[in-house]
């Protein structure tokens, strides 16, 4: 045999020993893993699969694998060391809901509200609930694609916490293991969410619109009317009567109802509107203090598009013609010291009502003032204030109820009214009356030049014409005038006259008016008149020579603006510093 031979055979004899050692080796691990008595040192050096891991050369990851599965084994094998874990788990589970009983704990993974109230208090559980509810939980309020969001409070809403807290725990280990939810409880104001929600219809509600137009093209179409959208307040409080559900969700539905609109159909005066857009358009405002009149540009495409259908013609589409208005009554408050100028929103939208009723396309508005506050100075008495405010006495009294006006104190406030309370009726824009109670004369003003031009007499000391802007408020050919002055001695008998040509400008008190007028029929028969002018003589009023008086009185119509100027209440306007500047000529102009 050769040696290769014999080599060859005692590999294999080799590789059978081997193969026999590792039999016998598995067989004794087999047999000590069938013992209940295994030692826990074979458990932990990992014999009892039948590797000594010391003479493994793997990782430590990989021998610990073989140590906690032989540990595993072990366990599941050894009986009493099963028994001893069971009991241990069961007294710790003993421990545990003993003590969330006695200390009066949720059980865990229980939730309300979206949070997760397990191992609290009751009292701890509702605390939190209440500081979530009133500092982060808000109500999703939903219409199609719009959303709005609001919190509990704002919709009288009161979480029921202890309650909520009480149900947490008394469902006990429901929790365990994949929690459970607690409804809310919670109660509703119902005066409060329903005045909330009506309060959103401001933003909820989008009103229909009529039939109205558009230029494209340079050609004037009109648009159909579309529908609109409007909360029903009822419908929704019924929704919110699901107060759990609501609360659960954290959203609810508002229910509205379609509103049509009054005039769908376009066409029937769409040639009106064509005939519109034709002809040039003009805006102005007119202050009749200032005598200013600012003009404002638009477009006929602009302009036709605060057209819609109305009630018997054509009508003034509010919201289209808003952001202009906007614009424009910014434009007149912004220079220095108009602050108080604006444009009242719903004069202007009538006038231009009626504008686009009767088809005019030049439309002037008014511009106004607002109240304002006036700083005592050294010096001043509220009748001086008057004089130099041009505010009529009684309607500064009457805006300072119960302010005794005979003591002030530099640095006093007061209230002063709107000066639009002397110029109550539309303004004549064209036509203007300066008198200037300095020079005792009159110029009256028609589209800017000096029309009449005269002496007049004004009232005495006694009894003073008022500085200020007012206006021509009526005419009465023959009109009654009287003084207590007049009265006898014994307060009775007063005496009483007779003036021409009477037109009222401002009220003293309510109910007694000074106004321009011509001759005075005396009662004693006398008829004062010419003599008289270029000195103060009257009560109050503004006399003028008889005949001038009647070219003033059918000259001047309702709602002309007059304007008395002294050294108390400076020109107001360019034609009152045109008046005091110009050198008076009582033969002329």
């Amino acid at each position: 045999m050769s040696v290769h031979h014999r080599l060859q055979l005692m590999d294999g004899y080799n590789s059978r020993r081997n193969q026999s050692s590792r039999a016998r080796e598995r067989q004794m691990a087999r047999q000590r893993r069938s013992s209940t008595t295994a030692p826990l040192k074979e458990a932990i050096t990992g014999r009892l699969s039948g590797i000594d891991i010391s003479r493994v050369n793997t990782g430590w990851h990989t021998r610990a694998g073989y140590v906690l599965r032989d540990l595993a084994w072990y366990v599941t094998h050894t009986p009493i060391v099963m028994m001893g874990i069971g009991a241990l788990a069961a007294l710790l589970f003993v421990i545990f809901v003993a003590t969330h009983l006695f200390q009066g704990r949720i059980f865990p993974n229980v939730w309300a509200l979206g949070i997760n109230i397990g191992d609290l208090t009751v009292e701890e559980a509702a605390a939190v609930l209440n500081q979530h509810w009133e500092t982060s939980f808000q109500l999703e309020i939903v219409d199609d694609q719009r959303t709005w969001y609001a919190t509990p409070k704002q919709l009288g809403l009161r979480l029921n916490a202890i309650k909520i807290a009480e149900n947490a725990r008394g469902v006990g280990l429901s929790g365990i293991p994949m929690g459970y939810g607690i409804p809310p409880v919670a109660e509703m104001d119902f005066n409060t969410a329903q005045n909330y929600l009506l309060d959103m219809t401001t933003v909820t509600d989008v009103p229909p619109n009529n039939a109205s137009y558009q230029i494209q093209d340079g050609q004037v179409i009109g648009v159909n009317g579309k529908e609109g959208r409007a909360l029903d307040v009822a419908a929704t409080m019924d929704t919110l009567a699901d107060l759990t559900g609501v609360v659960q969700n954290r959203r609810f539905n508002l229910t509205m109802e379609t509103i049509l609109p009054d005039y769908f159909d376009p066409e029937p005066y769409l040639a009106t509107v064509q005939n519109i857009a034709s002809q040039n358009i003009s805006l102005s405002g007119y202050d009749p203090f200032t005598d200013q009149t600012v003009t404002w540009s638009t477009t006929p495409d602009v302009f036709v598009s605060w057209l819609e259908v109305g009630n018997g013609g054509l009508a003034l589409r509010e919201e289209a013609y808003a952001a202009f208005f906007n614009a424009q009554n910014q434009s007149i408050s912004s220079g220095p010291g108009q602050q108080v100028r604006y444009l009242d929103p719903r004069e202007t939208s009538d006038l231009l009502t009626e504008a686009i009723r009767t088809q005019q396309t030049n439309v002037t508005l008014r511009i106004r003032y607002r109240d304002t506050k006036y700083e005592v100075v050294r010096g001043d008495t509220a009748y001086r204030i008057s004089r130099k405010t041009g505010i009529p006495f009684y309607l500064i009294q009457e805006a300072n109820p119960g302010r005794n006006l005979d003591i002030l104190s530099p640095g006093d406030l007061l209230n002063l009214p709107s000066k639009d309370l002397a110029v109550p009726l539309n303004p004549v824009p064209n036509k203007r009356i300066v008198v200037d109670l300095d020079t005792q004369s009159l110029i009256a003003f028609e589209n800017g030049q000096p029309v009449f031009n005269w002496l007049i007499s004004s009232g005495m000391s006694q009894y003073p014409t008022s500085p200020g802007v007012y206006q021509i408020l009526n005419h009465d050919p023959e009109a009654s005038g009287g003084s207590f002055t007049l009265c006898n001695d014994q307060g009775y008998n007063c005496g009483s006259w007779e003036m021409y040509w009477f037109m009222g400008m401002y009220e003293v008190v309510p109910g007694l008016m000074n106004g321009f007028h011509g001759a005075v029929l005396l009662p004693n028969g006398n008829l004062l008149g010419g003599g008289s002018v270029g000195s103060p003589y009257t009560f109050g009023c503004v006399m003028s020579n008889n005949d001038n008086a009647k070219l003033l009185y059918d000259w001047a119509d309702e709602g002309t603006v007059v304007e008395i100027i002294s050294s108390e209440f400076a020109p107001q306007s360019p034609l009152g510093e045109m008046a005091r500047s110009r050198v008076f000529n009582p033969n002329g102009l």
